[in-house]
């Protein structure tokens, strides 16, 4: 079995010890383990759909081991769920700055690579679901009905990254029509040689905005730091 790039164990505890205040923490480390899981991993969406699985194991084998009941772990479980969303929502984001890319080279939507990335960004909310309603739907799981209603409650509404992907595919076919019309192909084989690899490239984006993020926050830390001194 792969070895994903987070912290496990740390997870569960973070789970088992959560009180009913901490559910924005929980959010954010459920995101931050699934961006971690998924970075150095070509995007593909068998091994987002992977680090789905075990990301929502280990929030499950955590909560389970929470004293306290249903009722109060339910909100928790939002927030795991938000934080995958969140994370996947940065997929999402990866893969359309990657395809805008090969557009924009003059790859067309008829394209192999295109169109199974588009294929997949368009599956991805359904895979979220399904992989975490698997997860987490070991029968003799006390908190499986608090799953449930997370979950429905979640897909009644949608996902940001559903949305976002529904998004990127008419804003991708719209600009692959306006290259076309324009005659805009910068360079057949750049685009081939990015075509070849485009797992690989929309993986570059990702870890690319991941260390963008964290620049951003380190700076807005030393300014309050700096702030508090003075």
């Amino acid at each position: 079995m792969p070895k994903f790039g987070f912290d496990q164990e740390a997870l569960m505890g973070q789970f088992a010890e959560a009180s009913a205040r901490q559910g924005e923490a929980l959010r954010k480390s459920v995101q931050e383990a699934t961006l971690k899981a998924l970075q150095g991993r070509e995007l593909t969406l068998k091994n987002i759909q992977a680090v789905v699985k075990q990301v929502s194991q280990a929030a499950a084998q955590g909560a389970v081991q929470n004293p306290m009941g249903a009722q109060q772990m339910e909100p928790l479980l939002a927030k795991a769920v938000a934080g995958m969303d969140e994370a996947l929502l940065q997929v999402v984001e990866a893969n359309r700055r990657a395809l805008e890319q090969l557009v924009e080279y003059g790859a067309g939507m008829r394209e192999t690579q295109v169109k199974k990335a588009l294929s997949d960004l368009e599956k991805m909310e359904d895979m979220f679901f399904s992989t975490v309603r698997k997860a987490v739907g070991d029968g003799s799981n006390p908190l499986q009905l608090a799953w449930t209603h997370v979950l429905d409650k979640f897909q009644m509404k949608g996902t940001g990254t559903g949305a976002h992907a529904t998004q990127t595919v008419e804003q991708l076919t719209d600009q692959a029509q306006a290259v076309l019309r324009e005659g805009r192909a910068m360079g057949l084989k750049t685009a081939q040689a990015l075509l070849d690899s485009y797992a690989a490239l929309a993986s570059g984006v990702l870890i690319g905005m991941s260390q963008g993020m964290q620049g951003d926050a380190g700076e807005g830390q030393a300014a309050a730091k700096s702030k508090r001194s003075k």
